[in-house]
């Protein structure tokens, strides 16, 4: 096997080893929960359609019974899956009373899902808890859940994590501060998991050997990212979720494709700056996914901007250094193949991806 291949082969697997088949991990989920009279609370529990599916899907054996082709069969269980995994209940561990008042899609936004639960606690004690922690259990090490208080003495938002405690609802929310912290993780969670956008990044400054080139990259990048990523999470302008990804893809196949027959990286952040308008509809979607919280939106999304500028600066400050490694210890001689099989590697894999956004290739 030739250098070449050997460089090409090692690329590929490095990157089977790290990506899953899609770009970005199911782990964030939403509850709104509003306080009504007698002691009543109803919850707005949120999630991306497709992220439900999977967890869903991981979980049928406990509907190995039910014909799900049976009219309202799949809407009925999945408003089970979700009751089962979320609860309030009092300090002696009391549950309340709940049901389902509806399961199915969310009439707001066509590529999600809503379950609203209803809860009488007027027979438990006084002091309530929400209780997520099974649902968060089921998305994974990495699950998060928003949730949105509307109580008139205790209104604010925080985010639960699969080790945190249910929560008091009679006890002080999250200060802005505090809820700035966890959107720039999540900020930066979401590019060290968008494989797509990693991918991006890697094949814009594989031919660089300045980093004055590298600079200009980048800041195109983040301005031109951050101009849509606000519109889009402030509901000014968005796109279709479908539409988005696969035109991510796209422009992955593109800035590849241009590797074997441009190496002028100079100017290259014209195109970086047209393309960072797309990447910037896709990193709000992880934004959405969290839901933008109505009484800290800008301090959210400055912070959850700021995670993925973090994010990008990390893999920018690994990949960088070692493309000038190989070009100081090795003339410049090996460093071509490696553009070439880097370019290829991440070539196939925004065909693959744009192939599973569109329909061709089963999600």
């Amino acid at each position: 096997m030739t250098g070449f291949w050997r460089q090409l082969a090692a690329f590929v697997l490095f990157v089977l080893a790290a990506a899953p088949a899609g770009a970005h991990t199911p782990d964030i989920s939403t509850a709104k929960i509003q306080p009504k009279d007698g002691r009543v609370y109803v919850v707005d529990v949120g999630f991306l359609a497709t992220d439900l599916e999977k967890m869903f899907q991981a979980t049928m054996s406990e509907r190995a019974q039910i014909d799900l082709s049976q009219p309202n069969a799949l809407e009925t269980e999945i408003g089970k899956f979700v009751a089962k995994r979320v609860a309030m209940r009092d300090a002696a561990g009391r549950a309340c009373v709940s049901r389902t008042d509806h399961s199915g899609e969310d009439p707001k936004n066509q590529d999600s899902a809503l379950v609203v639960l209803r809860f009488d606690c007027a027979s438990v004690g006084d002091k309530v808890f929400y209780d997520a922690t099974k649902l968060l259990a089921a998305q994974g090490e990495k699950g998060k859940h928003l949730v949105t208080l509307t109580d008139a003495d205790n209104a604010g938002e925080t985010m639960l994590y699969p080790k945190n405690p249910p929560l008091d609802l009679s006890a002080p929310l999250e200060s802005t501060g505090e809820l700035m912290v966890k959107f720039i993780k999540a900020g930066v969670e979401h590019i060290l998991t968008g494989y797509d956008h990693i991918c991006f990044l890697i094949a814009l400054i594989l031919w660089a050997h300045r980093v004055w080139s590298v600079v200009k990259i980048v800041t195109a990048f983040t301005v031109s990212h951050s101009i849509t990523l606000s519109l889009a999470a402030l509901n000014v302008v968005t796109l279709p979720t479908s539409l988005t990804e696969a035109a991510i893809a796209a422009s992955i196949i593109f800035v590849a494709a241009e590797n074997f027959w441009s190496r002028n990286i100079d100017k290259r952040w014209i195109v970086t700056f047209l393309f960072g308008f797309i990447h910037g509809f896709g990193f709000a979607s992880g934004l959405l996914e969290m839901g933008v919280p109505k009484h800290a939106a800008l301090p959210a999304l400055f912070s959850f901007n700021v995670g993925v500028e973090l994010g990008q600066l990390g893999i920018v400050l690994v990949l960088v250094p070692a493309l000038l490694y190989v070009d100081r210890h090795t003339q410049g001689k090996r460093h071509d193949k490696l553009v070439y099989a880097a370019s290829l590697a991440i070539g196939l894999f925004g065909a693959y991806w744009l192939l599973q956004r569109i329909g061709v290739i089963p999600g």
